[in-house]
């Protein structure tokens, strides 16, 4: 199967190593990655913040980047994801725009999503001994209705316990612009969530979103606790 990879901002200037294990895992399921080189940000940020009308340009550009096929996209960020599903609402004053952006937004997938529901695949062969707790994003959960699919990755991951903690579901804090605007109450909501998984003293933290990965390990770190913070391909591609 062909697909087109969706890099995102954090996956190109933060993680790089996550959009090249993305890429080595689709090619290991016997995918052809295809890379549009225009891409860029998807507006999210601004998106975040009430800016709809300015991020509109940054819109349109992605769409355009992505209609060079109609191939699947593939992502592996379900905030950057969960933010291109919604072009067709911000553009609905420009039909033929949104109509454009939803057949964008019908080809796009989170990458757990993608490998669980299209390639129908659950077990990709990994290998990581130890204990992880798996932390499930809101943009995952709540946004794109993505909660059993890096479950059920992690599950057939051989020698890997998941470990599960309090409030497991709760938000971490970080929701993009709100830990800069609400800082002392994003610091104290990822304090807590750090507590709780570090109850349980795992040797992973596993997310499938960059963001909140980087603000959680930050505090992790912070705390000098013993604890690897992994996104969920970095477990996947372990052996």
């Amino acid at each position: 199967m062909k697909v087109n990879f969706f890099v995102t901002c954090l996956g190109d200037t933060v993680k790089a190593e996550v959009a090249k294990k993305t890429v080595q895992l689709l090619e290991q399921l016997k995918c052809e990655v295809i890379f549009p080189e225009r891409q860029g940000c998807c507006g999210q940020p601004a998106l975040n913040s009430g800016y709809i009308e300015k991020s509109k340009p940054a819109m349109k550009s992605m769409i355009e980047a992505f209609e060079i096929n109609d191939y699947p996209i593939v992502t592996p960020a379900g905030s950057c994801a969960a933010s291109v599903k919604k072009y067709p609402h911000y553009l609905e004053d420009e039909p033929e725009w949104a109509a454009r952006a939803q057949k964008v937004a019908d080809r796009l997938f989170e990458l757990t999503q993608f490998v669980v529901r299209q390639l129908g695949i659950e077990n990709v062969g990994a290998r990581l001994e130890g204990k992880g707790v798996y932390h499930p994003s809101c943009s995952l959960i709540r946004k794109l209705g993505v909660r059993e699919e890096p479950l059920i990755l992690l599950n057939n991951v051989e020698g890997l316990e998941l470990l599960p903690i309090e409030n497991q579901e709760t938000c971490c804090g970080f929701g993009g612009t709100f830990s800069v605007k609400m800082s002392e109450i994003s610091g104290e909501m990822v304090t807590e969530k750090v507590q709780h998984i570090s109850a349980v003293k795992p040797d992973f933290l596993i997310g499938a979103d960059i963001s909140c990965l980087l603000n959680i390990g930050g505090r992790i770190s912070r705390e000098g606790q013993p604890i690897k913070v992994m996104h969920i391909v970095d477990v996947l591609m372990s052996r």
